[in-house]
């Protein structure tokens, strides 16, 4: 190439070959990367999983001969709670008790169902629930006045210790004031022993200097379970804009809720979880289905399009029919 150096252009301003420009590229995944590549767990590869937070939470010292570990697992989906308490094995994880905040249309809680209030009482639910399934629900009641205050239960003398169970939270942020937190005091408050402390919950500050006390304002916590902040936020937009109130809380409106009945709607509701929390499933539809081709009737008088799934044999000869079509159209243009 001449004097001229990798990349130089020439007076006539034609650049050097490309080939000398690339000529300290270093492959890195070549086919020996690719061989000793190992996939990432399903769970893993998905988003769904921080197995290094679950391996933690699951790990269980071999001198306690496979106690189980519980846990209280919380998630959030786009319209309700979810509250667990499980364990695992090496098969997998097994439920003790299931909540989710759908299931307080029953006492009571018909909108709102993944706020903050409703995030609480799932997570008494569950708590009921769990210690209702192991005969403590008599022995240990919890803390039925709720006043927002710091509460563990395993502090109380009763003849039974305590249900205990690690919180697993899974990929969410524990930012102090989140909904989480709602479902942690909830089940707290109902009669688990969850290691917690007060640093997260609503109304804590901590200490501004080095040597000053934290503060933490219990009835700013005692606010957001009852769901003051959902009734500050209503009647501010009924004096401001009404209209987008309407549009805001069209459930509200709907079931005959306003902004002074929330106080009174969380107060009953918690009262009769604490009575009755068994779960009582549904009755199940006896529907029965008749099918004539790729047409489905139902008893119920609805009607459904499903195309019956063809055999090898059918699909091949459905190609050759369409091929001999296509030929027999072209020989008859010719």
């Amino acid at each position: 190439f001449g004097s001229r150096l990798c990349g130089e252009r020439s007076e006539t301003g034609a650049q050097g070959p490309p080939l000398c420009r690339m000529a300290f590229l270093k492959v890195v995944k070549n086919r020996a990367f690719f061989k000793r590549f190992q996939v990432k767990r399903r769970r893993r590869r998905e988003g769904k999983t921080d197995y290094r937070a679950r391996v933690r939470m699951v790990r269980q010292d071999k001198n306690k001969f496979n106690t189980r570990k519980y846990r209280l697992i919380v998630r959030f989906t786009n319209s309700q709670v979810i509250c667990q308490v499980a364990y695992a094995t090496i098969i997998g994880d097994h439920m003790v008790a299931h909540a989710n905040s759908k299931e307080l249309e029953k006492y009571g809680i018909t909108v709102g169902l993944k706020n903050y209030a409703a995030a609480y009482a799932t997570g008494l639910l569950c708590a009921r629930r769990a210690l209702k399934k192991f005969g403590l629900d008599e022995t240990i009641k919890g803390k039925e006045e709720i006043d927002g205050e710091e509460y563990h239960v395993e502090d109380e003398e009763n003849e039974q210790r305590p249900f205990k169970a690690i919180l697993d939270v899974g990929l969410q942020t524990t930012c102090v004031g989140a909904r989480l937190w709602g479902a942690l005091k909830g089940a707290v408050d109902g009669g688990l022993h969850v290691p917690h402390s007060i640093k997260n919950f609503p109304g804590y500050k901590p200490a501004e200097e080095k040597g000053a006390e934290a503060e933490y304002d219990a009835e700013a916590h005692k606010a957001r379970i009852f769901g003051e902040h959902v009734k500050e936020y209503m009647e501010m937009l009924q004096e401001e804009d009404p209209t987008k109130y309407e549009a805001h809380f069209s459930k509200y409106i709907e079931n005959d809720i306003d902004a002074e009945k929330l106080e009174d709607m969380y107060t009953e509701a918690h009262e009769k979880i604490r009575e009755d929390p068994e779960f009582t499933p549904k009755d199940r539809k006896e529907i029965t289905h008749q099918r004539k081709g790729n047409k489905i009737n139902s008893s119920d008088g609805t009607e459904h399009s499903r195309s019956v799934k063809l055999t090898l044999k059918q699909r091949r000869a459905k190609v050759q029919a369409k091929i001999a079509a296509a030929q027999a159209k072209m020989m008859a243009d010719d």
